[in-house]
């Protein structure tokens, strides 16, 4: 009897010895990318990258973010879009950047930021004609727009149909090809992506709305991980390092 008790008493210390080492364990986040320069990018402008392969202005701030933070993490740029951001939202301790932080997302990922902002514009060829007052105006064009982007997802929202790749480098090229009137993307994004592509000055026909860019982690993260993350980028943007990470690339 008392040597069954002590075998339980020592397996139930155990147990919670184990249960504390693991809560006090760091939290380490996957961190997942796409090519959206200037933001993230590949290093070769490949669509699989990993870690130092990765370079951009979001990127170089999650780096100094999450040093800062104390957090481990690992970063990954994949493709597409649509893969990474739903392994976010449904895998623990997986985070995605960057990303519009908009309404309809709000209750569906822990948000840290902001890290950059986004024009949603209407671009079109440096020799096009058109000349656009209002989203509605756009209806009678064909418009191109990212598969999965928050800008694409808008559009369709106020019930036009884009035609929606599955990459944005795609519609740089049905642009200049004439498979496209309009190219609705984000700017500086946009234009950095074309000019990647060799292609510059593309006219701004329409600044339709804006956003501001976040990295959205899985809602399981801690509560603690998530206010180091933003302690740490309020410290970087206060003492001008988000200033001139920014600086590097633009």
């Amino acid at each position: 009897m008392f040597k069954s008790t002590l075998l339980a008493l020592a397996a139930s210390l155990t147990l919670a010895a184990a249960a504390a080492a693991a809560q006090a364990a760091p939290e380490q986040i996957d961190l997942l990318t796409e090519n959206f320069p200037p933001y993230n990018m590949a290093a070769d402008g490949k669509n699989f990258a990993r870690d130092e392969n990765i370079k951009g202005i979001a990127t170089d701030i999650i780096r100094e973010m999450f040093q800062r933070a104390g957090v481990d993490y690992t970063l990954t740029l994949r493709f597409p879009w649509e893969r990474i951001y739903k392994m976010a939202l449904e895998t623990p301790g997986y985070g995605v950047f960057v990303t519009a932080r908009l309404p309809e997302r709000e209750a569906l990922f822990r948000w840290v930021g902001p890290i950059g902002p986004d024009d949603w514009v209407l671009l079109a060829r440096a020799d096009s004609a058109i000349e656009l007052n209002s989203l509605e105006q756009a209806r009678q064009y064909r418009v191109g727009a990212y598969k999965g982007d928050a800008i694409g997802e808008h559009l369709v929202a106020q019930g036009l149909q884009p035609a929606l790749a599955l990459r944005d480098q795609t519609n740089v090229e049905k642009l200049q090809n004439g498979a496209i009137d309009l190219w609705a993307t984000g700017d500086p994004a946009g234009r950095f992506l074309a000019k990647q592509q060799g292609v510059n000055g593309l006219k701004r026909v329409l600044r339709f709305d804006s956003a501001e860019l976040f990295l959205a982690l899985n809602k399981q993260v801690s509560d603690e991980t998530v206010e180091k993350l933003q302690a740490a980028l309020d410290q970087m943007r206060a003492d001008g390092t988000v200033n001139t990470i920014t600086g590097r690339y633009l």
